[in-house]
């Protein structure tokens, strides 16, 4: 009775695992690899209480235990290369079970001994784990806490490749019927219950990483353009500018504002106004680089630092989007009507500080506004692109005018 009650401790923890991962994947919105986490421990808690309640001398026993520690390895495996942006071979994973299975069987078939088949299933599991450690070695990611759950799949691994090796050597032959009296049987017990709390530890401490990081990425976020706000963008400026002169690197500076905004607002609503910001939004975060950053300042004002960009290529990327947002439909607006925006430009001079460097690119964009709207000023030059605006059908109705019926 004592073994028995003894014997359900680890499956009840990796129950309060799933429930934990569970819990954080609903309540705190997680990714759903979280949520793979949760079916990985509730699958390896069913295969360890088919180890321990099923007959151990019946076939079925062994080829359910392997499905159960399976299906829950490799849900473990496709969760944490998802949880890094790569993606598990599970054509791969599928075929270890196979194989393993087919093995297994002939193992059974062939005679009494335990050994030779728990060998083989843990054989097989150590394979789908060396496929995960691979996956996990060749992602860009490197925090610690990457490195950790690296480390603890190689723990797995090895785990699962030498243990069984070594207390078969040991134990000689097992018999079916001495299965559950063995000295594998007790070893295995408490190797996976060190193995299940060890290897929930570190997934946890990632989920908690993953979901601080969240936390603050939503803090910095624009909730209608999910480009930095304010504060966040001053943060990286206030960073990247002196970085930048340290460096000897260019940086540029685009201030765009969209036009006439607030009659849109008024003729057409503040819904319709919020679309057509986060279409902005959504066009800048689309035209712009992985190391650039762009950030709405304003009701409509947005920013946009370009990294290693001397002053023309930065104005003529505020041309092309310029160009690009002229040519958006918006929903909620008149079919007939395109919104345009006007860009002002200035590129960081000597170790110019952030607020220097936004008040000349602000005064051209204020140049640009005064000299029509829907251009592009330089605060580096004394011409402009000085672009007409996007001519329109003779029938397509100007948005002053519209505002004015």
């Amino acid at each position: 009775m004592q073994t028995q009650i003894l014997g359900m401790l680890t499956p009840l923890m990796a129950l309060l695992f799933a429930a934990t991962f569970a819990v954080f994947w609903k309540v705190a919105g997680m990714r759903r690899h979280v949520l793979g986490f949760a079916f990985g421990y509730l699958f390896f808690a069913m295969g360890f209480l088919v180890t321990h309640l099923l007959p151990g001398d019946a076939i079925y026993t062994f080829h359910t235990t392997q499905l159960f520690y399976s299906i829950s390895s490799a849900l473990f495996v496709i969760s944490t290369c998802e949880r890094v942006g790569q993606r598990a071979h599970i054509p791969t994973l599928v075929g270890i079970y196979v194989i393993s299975a087919l093995v297994l069987a002939l193992a059974i078939s062939l005679t009494n001994d335990v050994g030779p088949r728990v060998i083989l299933l843990n054989i097989g599991y150590g394979c789908m784990f060396m496929v995960n450690f691979v996956t996990l070695l060749i992602a860009q990611r490197r925090d610690w806490i990457d490195i950790a759950i690296l480390f603890s799949t190689a723990l797995q691994a090895l785990d699962f490749f030498l243990r069984p090796s070594l207390t078969v050597m040991f134990e000689q032959t097992i018999p079916t019927e001495e299965y559950r009296q063995s000295l594998y049987y007790s070893l295995i017990g408490l190797s996976l219950g060190v193995k299940s709390i060890l290897g929930a530890m570190v997934l946890i401490g990632a989920t908690m990483v993953d979901w601080t990081r969240a936390l603050r990425e939503r803090s910095e976020k624009d909730p209608l353009t999910a480009l930095h706000n304010r504060a966040a963008f001053e943060d990286v400026m206030r960073t990247l500018l002196p970085k930048a002169h340290m460096e000897n690197t260019p940086v540029s500076l685009v201030v765009a504002d969209i036009d006439h905004f607030k009659q849109v607002n008024d003729i057409w609503g503040h819904q319709s106004g919020d679309r057509a910001i986060a279409s902005f939004g959504k066009l800048i975060n689309e035209m712009i680089r992985g190391c650039d950053t762009a950030g709405r300042v304003g009701g409509e004002e947005f920013c946009i630092a370009v990294w290693n960009c001397p002053n023309e290529p930065a104005e003529r990327l505020a041309e092309r989007i310029r160009q690009a947002f002229a040519q958006v439909s918006h929903e909620g607006l008149n079919c007939d009507i395109r919104l345009t925006a006007s860009f002002g430009v200035a590129t960081q001079v000597a170790d110019e500080n952030y607020e220097r460097l936004f008040a000349r690119a602000d005064e051209a964009l204020y140049e640009a506004k005064s000299r029509g709207r829907n251009r592009v000023e330089n605060a580096e030059r004394s011409t402009s692109f000085a672009v007409a605006p996007t001519p329109q059908k003779p029938d397509q109705p100007d948005l002053k005018s519209v505002a004015a019926r």
